[in-house]
């Protein structure tokens, strides 16, 4: 088993389901640590206010899956659409994780059972 700590996650514009093999601390087995889940906003009324609000919500999106993937030295993000290169670019603008080796993959819908042997096949555990 690997002692270097790793992260893979799935995500989408909705959600991200977050595997690791730490907790921030110790290295373990493979897990889902957590489901993070986007704020979405219905209803504005004006379309540059509308935008400003999911600019604001996918920053805060990205921020909660940091917090999950911090320490990692490797991590895996896999996904449809652009969610997956919209956040290894967020995290390559972010001092903290300037380092850190994304690797980018293409799935479509996925279960919580899935992703995590997805990210472990990815790195081989």
């Amino acid at each position: 088993m690997s002692d270097k700590k790793l992260a893979g996650l799935w995500i989408d514009g909705r959600k991200a389901i977050v595997v690791t093999n730490h907790d921030g601390q110790d290295v373990s087995e493979f897990e889902v640590r957590e489901t993070v889940k986007a704020d979405v906003q219905h209803g504005n009324s004006n379309e540059n206010a509308a935008n400003n609000v999911e600019q604001t919500n996918k920053v805060k999106f990205f921020k909660e899956i940091e917090k999950i993937i911090t320490n990692s030295t490797d991590l895996y993000v896999t996904g449809p659409g652009t969610s997956q290169e919209e956040l290894r670019n967020h995290l390559l603008d972010t001092a903290q994780y300037k380092n850190l080796n994304i690797k980018l993959g293409t799935d479509s819908q996925l279960s919580e059972d899935q992703v995590l042997e997805e990210v472990k096949s990815h790195f081989n555990a």
